[in-house]
């Protein structure tokens, strides 16, 4: 069994320690790469790919980086043990699987390998340097605040990481928890949260429908007494099914108009059977690294409805799909690829998440390409390697006027206007964050010559056995195992 395919019972992730304050922001990503890769088995942080080769064959997407995550954190508010089903083999899975450890539930796997089963019974507080050291890079721990506050009345919340494509202010989550009656205190090593009082049900309105606070809202409320009236939350699919969970586990929670959800609190809560929703942003990524190779990929797991938006981009810029009841294949029927103007926005719009994977086929296209990013304001950074292996992208940092927009403009947008087709030469890169990483496997793939792409393991957060992946589609590369 090649380590792309280990799946060993889960258990306390070892070895995961901050970097030194003094390592530079370099090390410090190859010390996250490290940690990250490691988690899931790869012992080596580079790869290197020939490109010129097109990714054919069919792989499976297993259950959403943005959803299992979250689905693990519920599991605390239960009173009987929960069973989670299609649950990916990624490194974020690891460091949930790692925290929860740490407070005292018990993990075990199923006869599968993808189900895993938490017993929440001896849940106790955990010390705050082993949250600090095992929570590494992710940004999950935050999400424990409001579960944790209901079974053991405070919370600990150490310096949040995760990938670096801009700010990612917690104030949206902790004005929440104050809303319901949390008391904050800001500390060198992190946050620390109390309830005296207990949680109460409250009347919140989110700034910007952000993901993680509808999270943490919805986490926080099921249990809170009283009523809780959240306007302007995030509905993402993964969001809904979340709320799947918390009513299979005896929620109470109506969705309204115009982003707005209504949760009645219980006194408590029991365990649930789920399965996990696919994961949309591994599919559109497998779907642009088959248009920009030329190849043909079948997506097995995937839904058509959750990626509706998608699909229609993918075809505007000249892809084709087929939908099938247990997947989607995507290909490039041949000819030029067509130029597309995209706007990223929460859901139902197009995600930030796809953009980047997309950018790379959008060098192939024969045009100008312009992509809106409205959701982060730093989240370009990987187009930088792109152009070093010879793509033409322009990064407009305060963003671009456009009359014709219906995202409405946001003030720390940034735009990226790609003319095409350039043909890519190899080049050794760097990884800098997740779906930047992913994108730059794909550049890889259609280059001329050897790519070197190192710091690898920060892929392994959300692209389940990569690796092995690439190797079922044919891709040409040399990978030290």
């Amino acid at each position: 069994m090649s380590n792309a395919e280990q799946t060993d019972t889960p258990e306390i992730p070892a070895g995961l320690t901050k970097p030194n304050e003094e390592e530079t922001a370099s090390q410090a990503l190859q010390h996250d790469a490290a940690n990250q890769g490691a988690k899931v088995g790869l012992t080596s942080d580079e790869i290197i790919i020939k490109g010129g080769k097109p990714l054919k064959g069919r792989i499976e997407v297993r259950g959403a980086k943005n959803l299992a995550t979250k689905a693990m954190v519920a599991t605390l508010l239960g009173k009987t043990p929960s069973v989670l089903r299609n649950v990916p083999n990624i490194s974020d899975v690891r460091v949930v699987a790692g925290l929860l450890a740490l407070h005292g539930v018990l993990i075990t796997k199923g006869e599968n390998a993808d189900e895993w089963h938490f017993d929440p019974s001896n849940v106790e507080v955990a010390h705050k340097a082993d949250i600090d050291a095992h929570a590494g890079s992710s940004r999950i721990p935050i999400l424990f605040c409001g579960p944790l506050l209901h079974r053991l009345g405070e919370a600990f919340i150490p310096d949040l990481g995760g990938c670096r494509i801009g700010d990612r202010p917690i104030d949206f989550h902790l004005d929440a928890l104050r809303e319901f009656g949390a008391v904050v205190e800001k500390l060198p090593s992190g946050i620390s949260l109390t309830a005296p009082n207990g949680l109460k049900g409250a009347n919140i309105e989110l700034p910007y429908p952000s993901v993680g606070a509808t999270e943490q809202v919805l986490l926080t409320a099921v249990l809170a007494e009283g009523q809780t009236e959240l306007r302007n939350a995030a509905i993402e699919p993964e969001i809904i099914d979340l709320i799947c969970i918390l009513q299979k586990m005896g929620a109470i929670i109506s969705m309204e108009p115009n982003r707005v959800i209504f949760i009645e609190g219980v006194e408590e809560l029991r365990g649930y059977d789920h399965k996990a929703i696919f994961d949309r942003n591994e599919a559109a990524s497998w779907a642009a690294a088959a248009l920009a190779t030329k190849g043909d990929i079948f997506v097995g797991g995937v839904r058509q409805e959750e990626m509706m938006t998608f699909l229609n981009a993918f075809r505007k810029v000249g892809g084709d799909f087929d939908v099938h009841d247990d997947g989607i294949r995507f290909w490039h029927p041949g000819g030029d690829l067509k130029p597309v103007t995209i706007e990223t926005d929460v859901h139902p719009g197009f995600m930030t998440d796809w953009q980047q994977p997309l950018v790379v086929a959008l060098t192939q296209a024969s045009g100008t390409s312009t992509i809106h990013e409205t959701v982060y304001e730093n989240r370009f950074g990987f187009t930088d390697a792109l152009n070093t292996m010879g793509a033409n992208i322009v990064v407009h940092q305060n963003g671009l006027h456009d009359e014709s927009r219906r995202v409405k403009r946001r003030e720390f947008e940034q735009a990226a206007v790609i003319t095409g087709p350039t043909p890519l030469t190899a080049a050794d890169v760097v990884v800098p964050d997740l779906r930047g990483g992913f994108s730059h496997l794909i550049a890889a793939m259609i280059a001329e010559g050897e790519s070197k792409v190192s710091n690898i393991g920060i892929i392994a957060r959300g692209y389940e056995n990569f690796i092995e992946k690439l190797r079922l589609l044919g891709a040409d590369f040399v990978f030290e195992a």
